[in-house]
């Protein structure tokens, strides 16, 4: 019912919606002599943050045509190389012949970069593809939609997840580097755990994780207090909502992205409520490059998508309530998930110092979990002064997380 009446609240105000967008343009046309008075700019920018606030965000744009690399400009081009009903697994493909010009004749370490499937696209990580495409190639998974996917596909849920890591590492071949951003790093563990004891040839040569539950009950933040709290019935009643038509997944039982995104910003109400605040002065003041840093940050933030109820329940289940990984209990297919069995993939651990989602200790228990990794080929870092967002994208990422990772991948290149 509560998607529903989402939906219906969503049309009901398309009226106002047309009407601040007509307002919004006829304020700002060039050939209205009242657009530059002060009455003007201040009508102008109250039906521009109305327009925003009221329209439906989509699936964002890659938008990554070149990269630069050595002071030269190297164009990228974006193609599917693999895909299931839940999953596209992207190639950010660079230019032969660009990449000879910037001086990179050889082969570049091949690197999975495995999205969150937490309620945000893969898009998301925009500034880490970038940064990665320096130097390596790059694959991401592009995780669908699940009020997009039609319920003759059947279910998706954990173990589905693990499969998936396993088929593309397999359909990469051998040599591949895993990069886990947040939600995945405990099936990735569990799926390289899992191709290690079987001496499998496409497992990875090194696993990197960034700001990851491996084992949520260290570091308590609010997030992980919530799942811990709440009953798991509670999840189940109050979470769980059907997708209304006309999506093609109607029926479908899924986590909402809008119930998550509603979730996150009541977390920084405040924080919101100033930047949008600060979006309407800079509308105008007329500084364009701050109005559009802010449309840029919440074009991306505000574009959600749906879990499906047996993902979004068994990951509240097995990694925030029974914490099934750290305590050796997992097993996926009838098997029992053993990161101890791992023997010469590299691993390297990445945390933010104020993370408020994956608080500090919760990702680095991969090392305790993964004893038998030699100690040349572990790599641990805190990053002092970064959340959540920096440990994986912005400034800080570039310049010093990343260079980090970067070396880790070479020295457990194969």
């Amino acid at each position: 019912m509560l998607y529903t009446l989402h939906e219906y609240a969503y049309h009901s105000a398309l009226p106002f919606r047309i009407g601040a967008q007509m307002a919004r343009d006829f304020w700002s046309h060039p050939g209205n002599p009242a657009a530059a008075t002060a009455i003007g700019r201040t009508l102008y920018a109250s039906s521009e943050v109305i327009a925003g606030l009221t329209r439906r965000y989509g699936k964002p744009a890659w938008n990554i045509d070149s990269v630069e690399i050595e002071g030269r400009d190297v164009r990228v081009v974006e193609h599917v190389v693999w895909s299931s009903p839940w999953c596209r697994l992207v190639h950010f493909a660079r230019h032969p012949a660009d990449m000879r010009k910037a001086g990179r004749k050889g082969p570049s370490p091949t690197v999975l970069i495995v999205a969150p499937l937490s309620g945000h696209y893969a898009t998301l990580l925009r500034g880490t593809v970038r940064a990665f495409l320096q130097d390596h190639e790059v694959f991401v998974t592009d995780w669908s939609n699940a009020r997009q996917v039609p319920m003759l596909e059947g279910r998706f849920d954990f173990h589905d997840y693990i499969d998936h890591i396993q088929t593309m590492l397999r359909e990469l071949g051998p040599g591949v580097h895993v990069v886990a951003v947040c939600q995945p790093g405990p099936p990735v563990l569990a799926a390289a755990s899992l191709m290690a004891e079987d001496q499998d040839l496409c497992r990875p040569a090194s696993m990197t994780f960034m700001g990851s539950p491996i084992d949520a009950r260290l570091s308590p933040t609010v997030t992980n207090q919530l799942a811990e709290e709440k009953p798991f019935a509670w999840f189940k009643s109050a979470m769980i909502h059907t997708v209304p038509p006309p999506y093609p997944g109607m029926g479908r039982r899924v986590y909402p992205g809008f119930v998550q995104l509603y979730s996150f910003m009541s977390m920084n109400e405040d924080q919101h409520v100033d930047a949008h605040r600060k979006y309407f002065e800079h509308l105008v003041s007329g500084d364009g490059d701050a109005a559009e840093k802010h449309e840029a940050f919440y074009d991306e933030y505000l574009s959600v998508l749906d879990l499906t109820e047996e993902f979004y329940l068994q990951t509240i289940d097995i990694v925030f309530q029974q914490h099934l990984l750290p305590r050796g209990l997992l097993e996926h297919r009838g098997r029992k998930v053993d990161p101890a069995k791992i023997t010469d993939i590299g691993l390297m651990t990445v945390e933010g110092e104020k993370d408020d989602i994956s608080g500090v200790g919760q990702t680095q228990a991969a090392h305790g979990l993964a004893t038998n990794i030699p100690d040349e080929k572990r790599e641990l870092l805190v990053q002092p002064e970064v959340g959540h967002y920096g440990v994986f994208n912005g400034r800080r990422f570039r310049d010093e997380i990343y260079p980090k990772v970067r070396d880790f991948i070479g020295r457990n290149e194969r």
